[in-house]
């Protein structure tokens, strides 16, 4: 297993330890239900550091992103980013990402799942322009392994950080950022980027001369008097699912198409790129699935890959993700069902061993 910058101060903390992604990964603390409530009303840290970072840098790097890309990058102006998706061939997801504008039409960061690192770079790759081709190949870099992530989620997280820099954190406007020193770390990036819907910020840093022990230090002396805490990845699941934010593998995957995931908003269909025709005729057709939010209406806790059938026990789809809400006191899922059974206030049944379970669809996120 590999270790980020972290994984020493995880354990000095007596985490709960697992592979995740290749990774040596805190899953909790002092338990999901505490970490979750911490982050949703004060702040929490997560380390990210498995996520992979791609720079893109050239006079092709916007294009190139806009072949590759559903979303419209050409909008992003220097100091933005946006939330976008990789299609593959067959209109599926290869994985979702951000885009970094860190100068216009010229330098761009790419952040990619963790367990996607590598076949996200090959497809990438694949696109870039060949030698001898029209037009340069974009000078890429995967720089995933020098660099180090911290998300600081939470309504407090961007008060407590803000005196460890001259940056205005504090005003900074969702899917935006900065560049500059940060806890005497110069050429770090924050971001107000992060996947548990309760605000904060992302703080990218290139893991050398003992940045990840400054930045992490610095940041539970400014925070630990005013309640921050660590926070694993079990409440970053439970967190990221009472928003309906898609995972990769769970909710969205290479048989997914962005339009059934609900991500039509990500897919722009006034440029081109991979599979542009098959989801427009996808768009145009009508979608034959979705996927929807639900909470359970009987008493169980719904799994990602039990079936998701008809009151008459006729199988419309499956649970890709669920728990039971720390927030909301109740299980909620997400899950692909037929389009007919997808309206708000359809009741839809989960198999639960030989059981068949209530389970009413809702809207997202959950309330």
């Amino acid at each position: 297993m590999k270790n980020t910058p972290f994984t020493a101060k995880h354990q000095e903390r007596g985490a709960k330890m697992a592979e995740f992604a290749g990774y040596n990964m805190p899953i909790s603390y002092t338990g999901i239900n505490d970490e979750h409530a911490t982050v949703r009303r004060n702040a929490g840290v997560f380390d990210v550091s498995h996520m992979g970072e791609f720079m893109l840098k050239g006079p092709g790097a916007l294009d190139l992103i806009q072949r590759v890309t559903s979303n419209d990058a050409s909008k992003l102006t220097a100091g933005k980013a946006q939330y976008s998706c990789l299609p593959n061939d067959q209109g599926g997801i290869i994985d979702d990402l951000l885009v970094y504008c860190i100068e216009e039409n010229n330098v761009y960061m790419l952040v990619v799942n963790a367990s996607n690192i590598e076949k996200d770079w090959n497809w990438i790759s694949k696109h870039n322009a060949p030698a001898g081709a029209e037009g340069q190949a974009v000078e890429m870099h995967n720089i995933s392994e020098q660099t180090g992530l911290l998300a600081v989620q939470g309504p407090n997280a961007t008060k407590i950080l803000q005196p460890l820099t001259d940056m205005d954190i504090l005003n900074l406007k969702y899917y935006t950022f900065v560049k500059g020193r940060f806890a005497g770390v110069d050429n770090v990036l924050v971001s107000a980027t992060g996947y548990t819907g309760a605000g904060g910020v992302e703080i990218y840093f290139e893991d050398k001369d003992g940045a990840g022990e400054k930045i992490w230090n610095a940041i539970f002396e400014a925070g630990e008097p005013q309640g921050l805490k660590p926070i694993g990845l079990g409440a970053r699941d439970t967190l990221r699912l009472e928003m309906g934010f898609a995972l990769y593998g769970n909710d969205i995957d290479d048989s997914t198409s962005p339009l059934e995931a609900g991500l039509g908003w990500i897919t722009k269909f006034t440029k081109d790129f991979t599979a542009k025709e098959i989801l427009q005729k996808q768009k145009e057709a009508g979608i034959t699935r979705k996927l929807v939010g639900f909470e359970m209406v009987d008493k169980g806790i719904p799994r990602h890959g039990y079936t998701i059938v008809t009151e008459g026990g006729e199988a419309i789809g499956y649970v890709t993700s669920g728990t039971q809400s720390p927030s909301l006191g109740k299980a909620i899922g997400m899950g692909y069902v037929r389009k007919e059974l997808a309206d708000i206030d359809s009741n839809i049944y989960i198999k639960v061993r030989d059981k068949q379970l209530q389970a009413k669809v809702v809207k997202i996120p959950f309330e």
